[in-house]
């Protein structure tokens, strides 16, 4: 089954395709990379870009499951998770409109999963992407490496249940 792993934002939103094996053999990725929004436009506009890019990648990658980070807002700055709300459901949008089952993952969950450690440090979890990808150097920018760990967090995980937001 292959599991795409998005990192939501409203500038750069990463995303991941991993495709998980039967049995013990480790999930292999396919392909990472971000999707940039205009920074220039209103809201409309890039959430626009954003549906449009992702029903793309979803076409080109028919995954079986998307898996996308649960919105995590301090409240110091409590506007950034009121708008990463809004690329999660553009997101949540387009996997339903392909007929994508959809799950979410905390990012002290993808940190667990791919460390041991829910605390775990950007630079240790970049570590940890390239360590598990046999990649050659750290995914950058870093939104592609939580992308790759969301994708790989649900994979190590089993979190293959549908989402439920009632």
């Amino acid at each position: 089954m292959k599991v795409m792993g998005i990192d939501p934002g409203l500038n750069i939103t990463g995303y991941a395709c991993v495709e998980c094996g039967g049995g013990s053999e480790a999930p292999r990725l396919l392909e990472a990379g971000v999707i940039r929004m205009p920074k220039t436009t209103n809201l409309p506009v890039r959430l626009g870009h954003l549906f449009e890019e992702l029903e793309s990648l979803l076409g080109e990658f028919s995954p079986g499951r998307l898996v996308v980070e649960s919105i995590f807002s301090h409240k110091r700055f409590q506007g950034s998770g009121l708008l990463m709300g809004h690329a999660r459901g553009v997101i949540l949008l387009a996997a339903q409109r392909r007929g994508v089952p959809t799950g979410e993952l905390a990012p002290a969950e993808v940190k667990k999963a791919l460390t041991g450690n829910g605390r775990a440090t950007k630079d240790q979890m970049q570590q940890a992407v390239m360590s598990q990808c046999g990649l050659s150097e750290v995914p950058s920018p870093p939104d592609v490496a939580d992308a790759i760990a969301i994708a790989l967090g649900a994979a190590h995980r089993g979190h293959f249940e549908t989402m439920d937001l009632d």
